[in-house]
């Protein structure tokens, strides 16, 4: 699969998990939403893991105990991996276990069921 076709699923998925955000814990991720209009949903979490501090709207995650709906989780998940680089992965890693959470198991977890569309093999 081309890497377009996995950003237009990532980008799919992080307006959903958006939504889902401001239903579940009453967090509107504004500014968010504003990057991933201007430089489509890649380009905004590129740009949110450039440098070593977290984002507001991580900090947000964390503290309602919700960093596996973060960007920087999401981005680690095999199927989009491929759109980021491994410094941006090693970041957003970083990020993610310096707040305690554990990025194995959530990979281990979210890989036992893998998207349809995605194709193990392709990547």
């Amino acid at each position: 699969m081309a890497d377009s076709e996995a950003e237009r699923y990532f980008a799919r998925e992080m307006i959903q998990g958006s939504d889902r955000l401001q239903r579940e814990i009453s967090y509107n991720p504004q500014r968010f939403r504003q990057m991933i209009a201007e430089h489509g949903a890649v380009g905004a979490v590129r740009r949110l893991l450039q440098g070593s501090n977290a984002s507001d709207g991580f900090t947000t995650l964390w503290e309602h105990r919700r960093l596996e709906m973060s960007c920087e989780a999401i981005a680690l998940l095999p199927w989009y991996a491929s759109s980021f680089s491994a410094e941006e992965l090693e970041t957003a890693r970083y990020r993610l276990t310096q707040h305690e959470f554990d990025v194995d198991a959530f990979l281990y977890r979210m890989s036992a069921s893998p998207p349809s569309w995605f194709d193990e093999g392709s990547h």
